[in-house]
């Protein structure tokens, strides 16, 4: 494998959700740790399942694998850290300064923008520490899907930038009160990510159309943040002999031949390695181990457990008399990155429209592609993308027209400082957010939500508002409507939580829906999508796989959907408008 060629310290796994950047990474370290090296394996993403690919609890601290020695694992947990971050900043003032001054500093660092900053600050000292950095010869990153991990990995220059610059007192004063200290820390970051000796970033990618031109915007977008030595690995492709003598199999090698082919240029130059599809689900110390070496091919006896006749289960179009009913609505598609979110929120969004209903399909995540997915038009249908960077500056130009206004020259410049902050993104998203949503009241809006543990940060700052707008509108006597509200109302919001057929995401979206359920908010229903059971298929290969899916959608049928759906692999990829109402076609009973 050219990505394992003289691995620098640091290396990074990045790329969309669902493309097996974990595996890989868990494989990688597995690896490294066999052959000797001491190991650190982190997590960066806010949903993370390390620990259930070793079948070890890690937490938010450095925790040793018992069954590989040599090798340690930690999930970076925002919250934790937000903890932690707290307490160190408002520990000191404690029995020091008035309760009332406390509190306040505490309500000051209440916000998702703490989150951030805390999750941020972890993240630096693992680049930077001389401890760490004696103990591990190694450090991986296994990071969120491709939106989030942008923003983490250009923090270090933003934060580094800002401080350089100065700093305001409006918006971030709480959460930044012990950054300043930490400015050395943060400059040392940007010199390690740039140092190609020191870090190396390693793409993963499907090999399809989509993934790869997402890979390709991350490829340009982190380069120009210093992270300049990257390598190409091409995940789970079907290999070739598989489509001999069937279709399914035949089709998808075909549009993955052809994706291929078509490249983007920018990804050309860089190292490549490709690995095949497996058979089974890359979870425990066997599997992984074989990943980076062979094939692992299904046992012979195993092939034939998979009947051809197709799983029996409801299908997408079921879901939609019932979700048409009220006339408008939120119905928001949720879920951990790869599943399909962004595929079967169009796919909604268009039966709506073809209903004759008025529908609004936005995303909330920052590396959408709803515009590539549909490539095409509907009447009633409109699209929109909630884009962190256009949607800062309108932020930061309101703030300026208003509480700018009235400020003298000086007033004005510190203003500007205090909206440079990275955490002023967090307050223009959850804006325009809020601003989407509230259109549900009178037509359909369809939501094509980020991965999980983006969604996750952006429902804490909706929980953070609600908080601070009942405590001020309770103590005036006031009626009141949160989006938060909106959200938790099941007769105006509908969430579909999004998963395959497998362990991982089965585990992540139940995980999910509990995190719902503690904000007070119901899924409506799940929907397996890309299920090899729910088709037909005579390769050996994708009859193993089918055979493994089945306990997953009796799971999701008996323990944890009110209701569900299932969405068969379709031969062609789901993009253009005819071939996404396809989806919704009844399957054969």
């Amino acid at each position: 494998m050219k990505f394992l060629d003289r691995l620098p310290r640091f290396a990074f796994f990045t790329g969309k959700g669902g493309v097996g950047k974990t595996s890989l990474a868990c494989a990688t370290a597995l690896k490294l740790a066999d052959s000797g090296q001491r190991v650190l394996l982190v997590s960066t993403d806010p949903a993370s399942n390390v620990g259930q690919v070793f079948d070890v609890p890690i937490g938010n601290a450095i925790t040793a694998i018992p069954a590989v020695p040599r090798l340690w694992a930690l999930e970076i947990d925002p919250h934790a850290a937000a903890q932690g971050y707290r307490d160190r900043i408002v520990g000191p003032s404690r029995g020091v300064l008035p309760d009332a001054v406390v509190k306040g500093m505490e309500e000051q660092m209440s916000g998702a923008c703490t989150t951030e900053i805390a999750a941020f600050d972890e993240f630096t000292g693992l680049l930077t520490g001389e401890a760490l950095l004696t103990r591990f010869d190694h450090v991986l990153f296994d990071t969120a899907p491709t939106g989030h991990t942008i923003r983490l990995l250009q923090l270090p220059g933003a934060w580094n930038q800002f401080l350089e610059t100065g700093q305001g007192d409006a918006s971030c004063l709480g959460p930044l009160a012990g950054l300043d200290k930490q400015r050395t820390q943060y400059q040392a970051a940007v010199e390690a990510l740039a140092d190609p000796l020191r870090t190396r970033l390693v793409l993963v990618a499907r090999a399809q159309a989509s993934s790869l031109w997402e890979l390709a915007r991350t490829h340009h977008e982190l380069a120009a943040v210093g992270l300049s030595q990257q390598y190409l690995v091409i995940n789970g492709v079907m290999p070739a002999d598989e489509g001999a003598d069937d279709p399914l199999a035949a089709a998808v090698a075909h549009r993955e031949t052809q994706a291929l082919a078509a490249m983007p240029e920018l990804l050309r130059s860089l190292p490549l390695d490709c690995i095949p599809l497996q058979g089974f689900d890359l979870v425990g110390l066997d599997a992984l181990r074989q990943f980076l070496t062979e094939p692992l091919k299904p046992n012979p006896r195993q092939q034939a457990i998979q009947a051809l006749t197709p799983l029996q289960a409801p299908a997408l179009s079921d879901l939609i008399d019932e979700l048409e009913a009220p006339g408008h609505g939120l119905i928001m598609v949720m879920g951990k990155g790869g599943v399909g979110k962004t595929t079967l929120a169009a796919a909604l969004a268009l039966a709506l429209a073809q209903r004759g209903h008025e529908v609004h399909l936005s995303t909330s995540d920052p590396a959408a592609h709803l515009t590539e997915t549909l490539n095409g038009a509907m009447a009633q249908l409109t699209v929109s993308r909630i884009d962190p960077q256009t949607e800062t500056q309108r932020y930061r130009d309101q703030v300026m027209a208003s509480k700018g206004k009235k400020l003298d020259a000086h007033g004005r410049a510190l203003l500007e400082e205090d909206l440079r902050s990275p955490c002023t993104e967090e307050i223009a998203v959850f804006q325009a957010f809020s601003r989407i949503i509230r259109e549900a009241g009178r037509k359909f809006v369809v939501m094509d939500t980020a991965p999980t543990g983006h969604t996750l940060l952006l429902l804490d700052t909706t929980g953070a508002y609600h908080r601070e707008i009942s405590r001020q509108m309770s103590d005036a006597g006031l009626r009141f409507t949160t989006p938060m509200m909106q959200l938790q109302d099941a007769s105006r919001t509908k969430v579909l939580i999004a998963t395959l057929a497998e362990n991982t995401p089965v585990q992540e979206a139940a995980r999910l829906q509990q995190d719902l359920r503690r904000a007070g908010i119901e899924p409506w229903a799940w929907i397996i999508n890309n299920s090899l059971a729910a088709g037909q298929t005579r390769s050996a290969l994708l009859q193993a796989r089918a055979a493994k899916e089945l306990p997953f959608v009796q799971a999701v049928a008996a323990e944890h959907a009110k209701r569900y759906a299932v969405v068969p692999l379709q031969a062609e990829e789901p993009v253009g408008i005819t071939r996404l109402m396809d989806l919704l076609r009844p399957q054969p009973r």
